[in-house]
């Protein structure tokens, strides 16, 4: 009967220490720009799982992006919040938040190179699957995510949070090499319907295999609880707001498509 107690009480002391890992780590895209991610994994999952990775929304590569990895390292995923700005930085300032953003993006070959350097070191992780790898974007980070998929990035899916759809780089016919998942709010003022409608048409054109779900009601931001506080921050905000039903929604949806594509 001892016997059996302490096996049961170790047992769950086991059970105890098995929980989600984090720990950042430096590296540099093939410019040599100083980055950081931020990496989670659960120890309890054995053996090489597909690896996810995040890409943060316009505030940078904060606290709510790396959330973000802890989830899906909680669902048994190997994931990685990458850095799109440099040194890890991040802002509540929607100026700043908007000078990072176009600083980002204004030359469509170095944002690829930082996405492709997120993705090399997610794969040195010994945690992950090198074969099973998918992206998923918020905001900013969701544009990020569709513009990889529009380029041919060798990836089993990508995943769009409330993201822009509109591109520089469009997608052509038999560019779209990946799943792709759209999770946007029918009530973001920051995505017109035209940009919608465009959106669609252009990977229709491309022969790309897509789903774009319209929630009624959501706003831009709707996955981010903190997007009420920013959204009336004490230096103005944009039109965002979270949605609880929206976000569990949309990360019921996003656990389907991993199932299927993985």
């Amino acid at each position: 009967m001892r016997f059996l107690l302490a096996a049961a009480l170790l047992g769950a002391a086991g059970l105890a220490q098995a929980a989600v890992q984090t720990r950042e780590i430096p590296y540099q895209d093939a410019d040599g720009k100083r980055l950081v991610g931020y990496y989670a994994y659960d120890d309890a999952v054995k053996g090489p799982v597909p690896g996810v990775v995040v890409v943060h929304e316009w505030w940078g590569l904060n606290d709510y992006a790396k959330r973000r990895a802890r989830d899906l390292a909680a669902l048994g995923y190997s994931a990685l919040a990458i850095d799109m700005y440099g040194d890890g930085k991040n802002t509540e300032h929607p100026a700043d938040a908007m000078a990072f953003m176009q600083a980002a993006l204004k030359d469509p070959e170095a944002a690829a190179k930082r996405f492709d350097a997120g993705v090399g070191l997610l794969k040195l992780q010994p945690q992950t699957d090198k074969q099973r790898i998918a992206a998923i974007g918020y905001c900013f980070g969701g544009k990020v995510v569709l513009d990889a998929a529009r380029r041919g990035e060798p990836l089993a899916g990508v995943a769009s949070f409330h993201g822009a759809l509109v591109t520089s780089t469009p997608a052509t016919p038999g560019s779209v090499k990946t799943k792709i998942l759209v999770e946007h709010g029918a009530a973001d003022s920051m995505v017109t319907p035209q940009q919608v409608q465009d959106f669609k048409q252009e990977m229709d054109a491309a022969g790309a295999s897509y789903e774009f779900v319209s929630i009624q009601g959501a706003k831009h931001g709707f996955t981010n609880p903190d997007a009420d506080r920013l959204s009336h921050g004490e230096h103005g905000g944009p039109d965002i707001g979270y949605n609880k039903a929206a976000d569990e929604s949309s990360w019921a949806d996003l656990q389907a498509f991993f199932k299927k594509i993985f």
